[in-house]
């Protein structure tokens, strides 16, 4: 059985999608050990206290960032958690941070990496006006949506779509990607060459 741990920042539906595929066993050999957030009334944190799993809050305002980041690192390792998922988690991990979990931080992003990094993700895909886009998770490393692509979904962007709509559909593709990739990551079924990550 290995251990997961979430950080999340907000309403936390990636991590109710990944709670969900845990208990129903389409995540296998998996629990979730610990939900960590970093403001106390994240509606993630209401939804983990509702479904029985261990909560902390560690708040991170006002603190400097390694400082937090140490004060994260040593609850996930108090309860041995061998890959860390960043669910809405609004906070840039220090080098530090991403040393202590080598390729066992995972996050999501609501766009085809590279195109697209940062914040507002589906509002500078519309406004592009690209014709396809959709959702990443990746390794985490010292840089913003950067670390290597572990699997992308694709959504075709509708003529009658608006920045809403086009969120929904694509949000609808990260809560399948997301439990896809921890599966791969948790067998272990990939190597990685230079960025390429390649399952076996």
């Amino acid at each position: 059985m290995k251990n997961i741990g979430i950080l999340l920042s907000g309403r936390g539906s990636n991590f109710e999608a990944i709670a969900n595929n845990v208990a129903s066993g389409k995540i296998p050999n998996a629990r979730i050990a610990i939900v960590i957030s970093n403001r106390e009334n994240a509606g993630g944190v209401e939804s983990a206290r509702r479904l029985g799993l261990e909560v902390t809050v560690i708040p991170s305002k006002g603190k400097v960032r390694e400082d937090h980041d140490r004060e994260v690192v040593e609850a996930l390792q108090q309860h041995k958690v061998a890959l860390v998922c960043m669910a809405w988690y609004m906070r840039l991990l220090s080098p530090w941070f991403v040393k202590q979990f080598p390729r066992q931080i995972l996050n999501i992003h609501p766009s085809l990496l590279p195109a697209f990094p940062g914040l507002e993700a589906q509002e500078q895909a519309f406004a592009y006006g690209v014709k396809v886009t959709g959702c990443t998770v990746h390794f985490v490393d010292e840089e913003l949506d950067h670390g290597p692509i572990i699997l992308q979904k694709t959504v075709t962007v509708l003529d009658m779509d608006n920045e809403k709509t086009l969120a929904a559909r694509i949000l609808e593709q990260e809560h399948v990607a997301y439990s896809e990739a921890i599966n791969n990551v948790l067998n272990e079924k990939f190597t990685i060459v230079g960025r390429r990550l390649v399952l076996v």
